[in-house]
């Protein structure tokens, strides 16, 4: 049987229901959200007159659960319109409605009977065939399946998302006995390829793997606190980045998760478990006490860490009152500091003959130890283990890479001198010769399989270039970019430069990139796998050149910019460039010339310039005027005026997208240009997007002059900031950037309606670029902006 999904239905409208269903939405997939029908009126629909029978009363969990979706932060939703593909219904008068839908996803309460009765409702009216999933984080998957039609079970099986659905990346997907291997395997490339997710597939056992392992790991980490007198900020000091953990570390992640949502995790596997496991997850008492005194974390206001005034105090589990924030200080955290490469900065930590040492071996040496154990039984291989760390939790390395890291023998040596139990598993891969649980196999990343090594199993949409690059080589290189084949006749421009921030080193790399591709190549596609796309150009450099005078220096480098980008948009060859996260100021501008975008999900977009004190000098005002302009219908009266406000706000507010969706309605993207859901998958979307353009017969655009407002349009941009200048609302150097910024986009002072060319208003830009460079009040919001990260208001 061949599955295929264009509408859905998710069963309860908690945040987590809500969340799975606006992502849904997010992906262009129509679905139904249903809860259950309040049993009784509010006072509000009493004054009105409503009975429990009108539709706003019985529908009225699911409609709140739709508001709170526009308001919540981060937004569930990548757009607000994607509220329409949204329709909402109650357990009650909606069930029926289940028979259109192809694929059901419950969430509702934590309790099997509830759920088994739900389900015994979804059977009596589900068309054959139709997958359904549960969202549960730890009750059996079997359990719930029991009692339920032989094609039911067949099509039943855990889709366990992770809050928020939207941002966390890991799908756990978990078989019944009864789940029919097709349905799993068309679940698991669904999970990747259309929901964007990294799937791995877990076993029937509490918690699966994420929660099992990372609930495990809190807990001995709040156990090694107490034993060796840690205050609660010096382990998350340690517990975070500078171990490849997220900023939350440990104790502020438990906040945010909240501390009676953590108790509930730990106490499933507590009841479910004997022995030194069980022990490990029974929780310490003074957790309780805070839970018992409503100190809940993040949404009860205090939990591990309590705001007062405007410094943020810890609490002392001992005496459960609070104090300062304090850091752990020690040799090994400065050296670490100096250390390049994680593994290396983790294993000097582990080893370290100071209280970070004994922290840290204290954590990693059950925790890995754990992992080994349940290798087998919570997943088929470490590789689903370590990915489910890293995609779940945000651990940079997965605990078999760790254990890598700290040097397999040595760590079992050390941990078999203290006593503890090593795993069968680790000591056999030793003794039959095998030093790392990761190797590689041709290039290509491979695991030890309790065996052998074979190679990690890839979804052929995901590029990895760190891989890629050393299996292939590269075209020609820099300090700042490299030119790569991709293979088919398509090359790739990676930047990366710091913040692969744009200088002198990725224009000449662009220059020479056009030229290689048009003589030998298909197409270019512009990407990497940085943290961010691009921040924009090299904001230090060029303040170091402001202060510095060298004026007519800036003056060669903006046009040297300036003409790399013509160059990308008049390439004989389609040019497609690939954004994602940070694509800011010269990051946007690289984009807006090229052929065709494929953008993220989460790409966050905009021409931010105004916030250092100058506006965008790489064309981005005229590329961006020139976008909005191209979607517009021959042969129709246009007013250009509206055209030149919005691009004058988009580039004057600094406004930058919250999703790839909203750098489409801030018309950074047009109609044809892509978004990928999946981010592994991007590079490989856009190489099939140039592919596409160049067996279509590419043609690049023919140069045409652009109408602009000229004077009369600019007088009318700046009326609003006239006004809010009078109105306090801005300073007067505000002023003076928004008047650069109008006689830019208005295109200087000529008749409304004058054909201008490219070059010219190229040359306007790149005056008034220089002429705020040149300003000490522009230098002084440059300055502000590299040292303390936010804009200055002078």
């Amino acid at each position: 049987m061949t599955y295929n999904i264009k509408k859905a239905a998710v069963l309860g409208s908690g945040v987590m229901g809500s969340g799975i269903a606006a992502h849904l939405a997010n992906i262009g997939i129509p679905t139904l959200l249903l809860d259950i029908a309040p049993k009784e009126l509010t006072q509000e629909e009493e004054a009105k007159g409503l009975s429990l029978e009108h539709p706003a009363v019985r529908n009225r969990i699911v409609n709140g659960a739709l508001q709170k979706l526009l308001k919540q932060k981060p937004a569930p939703l990548t757009s607000k319109k994607n509220l329409s593909l949204l329709t909402v219904g109650n357990f009650e008068d909606d069930l029926g409605k289940l028979k259109d839908v192809d694929w059901i996803i419950e969430v509702v309460v934590e309790n099997l009977p509830i759920k088994q009765s739900l389900y015994e409702k979804i059977d009596a009216v589900r068309k054959p065939g139709t997958i359904i999933s549960s969202n549960t984080s730890g009750i059996s998957i079997n359990a719930m399946a029991e009692g339920r039609s032989d094609d039911f079970k067949r099509h039943f099986l855990g889709t366990h998302f992770f809050n928020p659905p939207r941002y966390l990346k890991l799908l756990e997907v978990i078989p019944a006995n009864t789940t029919a291997p097709e349905v799993v395997s068309f679940m698991k490339t669904f999970g990747e390829d259309v929901l964007g997710k990294g799937v791995v597939l877990a076993k029937d056992t509490p918690n699966f793997i994420a929660n099992r392992i990372g609930t495990y790991g809190l807990l001995i980490t709040l156990q090694e606190m107490l034993k060796g007198g840690y205050s609660v900020g010096e382990v998350d000091s340690v517990t975070g980045p500078l171990i490849g953990r997220p900023k939350s570390a440990t104790f502020r992640t438990l906040d945010v998760v909240g501390l009676d949502t953590f108790i509930h995790v730990a106490k499933n596997v507590y009841d479910q478990t004997t022995g030194e496991e069980q022990q490990v997850f029974a929780v310490p008492e003074f957790l309780q006490k805070m839970v018992a005194n409503g100190w809940l974390g993040a949404k009860s206001g205090q939990g591990f860490f309590f705001k007062q005034g405007k410094d943020i105090h810890e609490i002392d589990p001992t005496t459960l009152t609070y104090s300062p924030v304090k850091k752990l200080k020690t040799p090994s955290i400065e050296m670490a500091k100096q250390t390049r490469g994680l593994a290396n900065k983790v294993k000097a930590l582990t080893y370290a003959k100071d209280r970070t040492g004994e922290l840290l071996w204290g954590i990693f040496a059950p925790t890995l130890i754990y992992s080994a154990q349940l290798h087998g039984e919570i997943a088929d291989d470490i590789v689903a283990i370590d990915n489910a760390m890293k995609w779940g939790f945000g651990w940079q390395q997965g605990p078999f890479e760790i254990w890598d890291a700290l040097g397999v023998k040595d760590s079992v040596a050390k941990m078999e001198s203290e006593g503890r139990d090593v795993p069968a598993f680790v000591k056999e891969m030793l003794a039959n010769g095998f030093e790392t649980f990761y190797s590689e196999i041709d290039g290509d990343l491979a695991y030890y399989n309790g065996s052998q090594y074979v190679k990690v199993p890839v979804n052929e949409k995901e590029i990895n270039l760190k891989r890629y690059k050393k299996k292939h080589g590269v075209i020609k290189s820099n300090t700042g970019a490299s030119l790569i084949d991709l293979g088919d006749g398509i090359a790739l421009l990676e930047f990366h430069s710091q913040s692969n921030a744009i200088g002198l080193d990725i224009i000449q790399m662009i220059n020479f990139a056009i030229d290689e591709v048009e003589a030998n190549y298909k197409g270019l596609v512009i990407g990497n796998q940085g943290k961010n796309f691009c921040v924009g150009a090299n904001l230090g450099m060029i303040l170091v050149e402001a202060q510095d005078d060298n004026i007519f220096e800036l003056d060669f480098v903006i046009k040297s910019f300036q003409d790399a980008m013509q160059k990308i948009k008049y390439s004989r060859k389609p040019v497609v460039a690939a954004p994602f996260a940070m694509t800011l100021g010269g990051g946007a501008e690289v984009c807006l010339p090229a052929a065709h975008i494929q953008a993220t999900m989460e790409t966050y977009m905009g021409l931010v310039e105004v916030g250092v004190g100058l506006i965008p000098g790489g064309g981005g005002n005229k590329a961006l005027y020139q976008k909005f302009l191209k979607g517009l219908p021959n042969g129709v009266e246009v007013d250009y005026q509206h055209i030149a406000n919005k691009v004058f706000e988009t580039i004057a507010m600094a406004k930058v997208s919250t999703s790839g969706e909203e750098a489409r309605e801030n018309n950074f993207l047009n109609f044809a240009d892509g978004i990928s859901v999946n981010p592994d998958h991007q590079l490989y979307d856009a190489k099939q997007a140039a592919l596409a353009l160049y067996e279509a017969g590419y043609q690049p655009p023919v140069p045409t002059k652009v109408p602009v407002v000229g004077a009369s349009g600019y007088g009318t941009l700046l009326i609003g900031a006239q006004g809010m200048f009078e109105s306090g609302f801005i300073s007067e150097h505000d002023l003076k950037i928004a008047k650069k910024l109008a006689y830019v986009i208005a295109g200087g002072k000529v008749p409304y309606g004058t054909l201008v060319d490219e070059q010219y208003l190229l040359n306007l830009e790149r005056e008034a670029f220089l002429s705020l460079v040149a300003d000490p009040l522009s230098q002084q919001r440059m300055q502000h902006m590299l040292l303390k990260g936010k804009p200055l208001r002078n």
